[in-house]
């Protein structure tokens, strides 16, 4: 039996999958991968997603041209989560920061913006 069909995909058939960057172990985003995304991942050295809410398939960069060059991947001890460790080529978040991860929770629950932007969304994709 591979190690793929131990996986514990959820009941919609994806696993998360947290993207981290190589190099300086930053967390990049967060996505879900089905077996079909995760394949072409593995086969391209590409990151591949499900969107649960276009319910379709995307390659990261795919409109924006920041993909992720993948250099591992691996899955943790319930086998139910992946960890892609990738080279990012500019931004990993749709909103133009870096990371995904771009905003603080501070104690009052209010939020702030931790992170500069490095590319405008409405020049990328048209909207915000």
């Amino acid at each position: 039996m591979t190690d793929e069909a131990k996986m514990k995909f959820n009941q919609q058939g994806l696993l998360p999958a947290i993207v981290q960057d190589e190099e300086t172990g930053e967390i990049l985003m967060l996505a879900y991968m089905n077996q079909e995304a995760l394949t072409r991942t593995l086969e391209t050295r590409r990151t591949w997603f499900y969107s649960r809410s276009r319910k379709a398939m995307w390659m990261k960069g795919e409109s924006s041209g920041h993909v992720q060059e993948v250099r591992e991947v691996l899955l943790d001890c319930d086998a139910d989560t992946l960890l892609v460790k990738v080279v990012q080529t500019g931004a990993a978040c749709h909103m133009g920061y870096r990371s995904c991860f771009f905003r603080k929770l501070n104690p009052d629950g209010t939020s702030e913006v931790i992170a500069e932007k490095i590319f405008d969304p409405n020049q990328v994709y048209g909207k915000d």
